[in-house]
């Protein structure tokens, strides 16, 4: 009896040391498998959802910043609206006084652009007429008139807004109809 004995507990220690080893090697299987696929589906879903949120936040930040330096620009192209509710006659024809002579300005400002532009069409002209000039490619007339058609027309775009918005501002800073017809009648006087 002893010997079955021994032999029962030699075989129980033999099972636990067989489990043991299995355990381990589970362990070990479920250890791999967990490094083979980090990124697994529910984890996809979650950097998904973080990705889709830091790009919404992006473009909100970046259309704030837009906002932000188109209201900059405007303001400084066209002043800040004046307050004529309250205003009297001569400072109505003051007003009207200063969106004439800004008007002006910008006026020969887009004269001496205008101007500019024409000379550099005369100078793109005669450089692709000269049959001895080689150096210009045509690689580099494209770019160039390219460039110049940029110029042109960023130029042309901010006076036109300018120019536009001024008009706009002189007629709408006049509250009631009566201003508005007596700014009208200044303005066009002036």
């Amino acid at each position: 009896m002893a010997d079955d004995e021994a032999k029962k507990a030699k075989q129980a220690e033999i099972e636990r040391k067989r489990a043991e080893v299995r355990k381990r090697m589970e362990e070990a299987s479920k250890a791999k498998k967990a490094k083979k696929g980090f990124m697994t589906p529910e984890r996809k879903k979650k950097l998904r959802l973080l990705l889709r949120k830091k790009a919404a936040e992006e473009l909100k930040k970046e259309q704030e910043r837009k906002a932000a330096e188109r209201r900059r620009i405007i303001e400084e192209r066209c002043g800040k609206p004046k307050n004529v509710e309250d205003a009297n006659e001569e400072s109505i024809k003051r007003v009207l006084r200063d969106y004439h002579a800004r008007i002006n300005a910008l006026e020969e400002e887009k004269f001496d652009l205008e101007y500019v532009v024409k000379r550099k069409d005369f100078e793109v002209a005669t450089a692709l007429q000269q049959p001895n000039n080689q150096q210009l490619q045509t690689k580099q007339q494209q770019q160039l008139q390219n460039n110049i058609c940029r110029s042109v027309l960023s130029a042309h775009f901010s006076l036109s807004f300018s120019l536009s918005q001024l008009y706009a501002l002189s007629f709408l800073s006049c509250a009631s109809h009566r201003k508005r017809s007596f700014a009208t009648s200044l303005f066009i006087a002036l």
